[in-house]
C-alpha cells in the first residue's frame, strides 16, 4: 500500500472542504465524517493535525466547523500526506543491511519511486482534483455544483493509481 487509510481520510476530508471553500459556514466534522464513511474519532485527530500545520482553520460553536486555512490551488497532496504519514518514512536509524551491490541497486529503484511518487504529490493541489470532480448542481440553476462523495473517491484513487502504475513501471524498466 502507498498510503496509510489515515492519510486517505485526510484527502478526502481535505477535498471536502476545498469542495466548500467560499461557503462563509464551516463544515461539520460529523457531516463529512458520514457522508464519506470516515470513523469520526478518528476523522477528529486527523483534523487536529491538519489544523496543527495550518492547512485547516476550525470555528468553535454550535454553528463551528472546519474550513480550508488556504485557497484549495494552494494545498498540495504532498502537505496533506507529509503531514498525516510523516512518522512512516522516517530514515533508518541503523542499517542491518550491508551496502551490497545488490542493496544498493534496489535502493537506487526505491528512490526513484519515491522521487516520482513525491513529484506528483507536491503538483497535485485540492484545486486540480476538484476541477476533475465539480460539477454544477442540476437542481439549482446558476450555482456551483457539489462534490458528489463517489466522484470525490474517485479522483483520490485515480491519483493514487497513477502513483502506483508510476511506481510499477519503475519496478519493471
Amino acid at each position: 500500500m502507498l498510503f496509510s487509510a489515515k492519510a486517505e481520510y485526510a484527502c478526502v476530508a481535505m477535498l471536502e472542504l476545498a469542495a466548500r471553500h467560499g461557503d462563509p459556514k464551516p463544515v461539520r466534522l460529523a457531516e463529512i465524517a458520514e457522508r464519506h464513511g470516515i470513523p469520526q474519532p478518528f476523522l477528529v485527530q486527523i483534523l487536529l493535525h491538519l489544523k496543527g500545520a495550518g492547512l485547516v482553520a476550525s470555528t468553535r460553536g454550535a454553528a463551528g466547523g472546519y474550513g480550508l486555512a488556504k485557497p484549495p490551488d494552494q494545498i498540495t497532496l504532498f502537505d496533506v500526506v507529509t503531514v498525516i504519514d510523516s512518522q512512516d518514512h522516517a530514515p533508518r536509524q541503523k542499517d542491518p543491511l550491508q551496502p551490497t551491490l545488490h542493496v544498493q541497486n534496489i535502493r537506487s529503484v526505491w528512490d526513484d519511486i519515491l522521487r516520482t511518487q513525491t513529484d506528483i504529490l507536491k503538483k497535485t493541489t485540492l484545486a486540480d482534483i476538484m476541477g476533475v470532480i465539480d460539477r454544477p448542481d442540476p437542481s439549482t440553476p446558476g450555482t456551483p455544483g457539489r462534490t458528489d462523495p463517489t466522484a470525490l473517491a474517485g479522483a483520490l484513487r485515480g491519483v493514487w493509481q497513477q502513483l502506483q502504475a508510476n511506481r510499477q513501471k519503475m519496478l519493471e524498466g
